[in-house]
């Protein structure tokens, strides 16, 4: 056998050779790197499966929503109602200033006008004129009160109504400002021709109609002076 030692033939196996080797190391380097992995690997947990997606938008909390909801209703009806008293309050202290009247009565006549339908600017000007404010008056033909409604009428509103009664200011306020309140709506919003009728009587009134007279004895024009209001609450 010829001895290739040293030949380009016997150069040319060597190099093959080292190629082979390399290539040999390299893949069972790679094989042995992806084992490796593979037994280290982590299984996927469930939780990282479901993970949400985040949204970069506004997402809402239907019971977050629904308690922010109510204590802002909340809070709206407490400023509301603070609002109402402080109106009130300074209605009464404006009243109290104006016709030299306690606080208390005042109040009674705010709050009764105002449960009434009645505007308690042309309340005020009613009662001054009726009793000036004494809650005890009398007048010669009998009626009573704050108001100086008679009992007659007082019975239309309140059955078995007794005189004695129609001293206590809330009692007498309330008889007095429903009836004014009905007079005004059975005389189409006519606050003058309503306020003829609940100090001379309907019927007087409607005998100088009749004739046609005027029916104004200037009762009305002492009380509506100046007041541009509709007589009932806005």
């Amino acid at each position: 056998m010829k001895n290739l030692r040293g030949t380009y033939v016997h150069r040319g196996d060597a190099y093959r050779r080292r190629k082979r080797l390399k290539q040999t190391t390299l893949a069972l380097s790679f094989f042995g790197a992806a084992a490796f992995v593979v037994a280290n690997r982590k299984p996927a947990t469930r939780a990282a499966e479901a993970a949400p997606v985040h949204s970069t938008g506004f997402r809402l909390n239907v019971a977050t929503d629904r308690s922010l909801a109510f204590a802002l209703d909340s809070a709206r009806g407490e400023l509301e109602l603070v609002r109402a008293q402080l109106e009130r309050a300074q209605k009464v202290i404006n009243f109290s200033s104006r016709y030299n009247i306690g606080a208390q009565l005042a109040g009674n006549i705010v709050d009764v006008a105002s449960a009434e339908g009645i505007d308690p600017e042309l309340a005020f000007r009613l009662v001054k004129l009726e009793s000036d404010f004494n809650v005890h008056a009398t007048s010669p033909v009998g009626a009573v009160g704050l108001t100086q409604v008679m009992p007659s009428t007082a019975r239309f509103y309140v059955k078995d109504i007794t005189r004695e009664k129609l001293y206590d200011p809330q009692t007498n306020l309330r008889v007095g400002f429903r009836y004014l309140r009905g007079l005004v709506d059975e005389y189409d919003g006519n606050v003058k021709l309503a306020l003829l009728v609940y100090n001379r009587g309907p019927v007087a009134v409607a005998k100088s109609r009749a004739q046609g007279d005027n029916p104004s004895n200037g009762y009305d024009r002492i009380v509506t002076k100046g007041y541009r209001g509709s007589g009932l609450m806005e």
